[in-house]
């Protein structure tokens, strides 16, 4: 029967993190599962290993690790579910608060409806890639922890900061708004499966939206924002 090795990891910010860390583990002889949470700060480590083998093989990475009792454990959890809070979101609700400021501002003249969707959805794209780009090394690992297409084709979790600034330049523009459309559909559906499916599974992985440096947390806001932007798109559509 393999032993259950609990590890607090001090020095996590973004799913490339995570990729170091389970695989310097992973590489221990005698482990047989690794699960690194980086909402949690922990890992969770199978098989007949030394705990203090465990931590050399974390540290040889660059991060620190030390072994969690039960009590850490439990105090760990309180602080895990604390981060899901207001204030982790806050960065996410004020983003999308200026953008529909900015998109009514826009159209604050002759305000027609179609017009602030368009001005809304160029700025969504254009701000969020921004963000995006200011980590855009770490970007793909993170948005590939959910998104099913970056998954399977890692080339498109490069490209897709790219993808958000062209359809946000084409929406702002009105150029090729059917094909922008069509493309939002696909793109931002393909990641609302991935967000359903992480939020299903409970998944303690980190949203991607706003890019990896503002550590946002996966909660059902990530899922209502892109609901919002699909929601647009058909409605323009029909």
């Amino acid at each position: 029967m393999n032993d259950i090795t609990q590890l607090r990891i001090q020095g996590m910010h973004c799913a490339a993190c995570v990729v170091t860390i389970e695989g310097a583990l992973s590489k221990v002889d005698g482990v047989q599962k690794v699960v690194v949470n980086l909402a949690h700060e922990t890992a969770r480590v199978e098989g007949d290993v030394l705990p203090q083998t465990l931590i050399n093989a974390v540290t040889s990475t660059g991060y620190e690790a030390t072994l969690m009792d039960d009590m850490s454990l439990s105090a760990n959890k309180s602080r895990g579910t604390s981060k899901l809070d207001l204030k982790q979101l806050l960065p996410l609700f004020l983003v999308l608060f200026y953008i529909t400021m900015a998109a009514l501002l826009m159209n604050r003249i002759d305000f027609r409806v179609a017009d602030f969707m368009y001005d809304f959805m160029g700025l969504f794209y254009i701000v969020f890639s921004f963000f995006k780009f200011l980590d855009y090394k770490n970007f793909p690992d993170s948005f590939a922890m959910y998104d099913p297409i970056a998954k399977a084709i890692p080339a498109y979790g490069w490209t897709y900061p790219f993808i958000e600034t062209l359809l946000g330049l084409a929406f702002l523009l009105r150029v090729e708004l059917y094909f922008a459309l069509i493309i939002t559909l696909i793109v931002l559906g393909a990641t609302t499966v991935g967000v359903t499916r992480a939020l299903m599974n409970k998944s303690a992985i980190h949203c991607a939206c706003l890019g990896t440096a503002l550590n946002l947390p996966m909660t059902k806001a990530t899922f209502i924002e892109n609901s919002i932007m699909l929601f647009m798109a058909i409605w323009m559509l029909i």
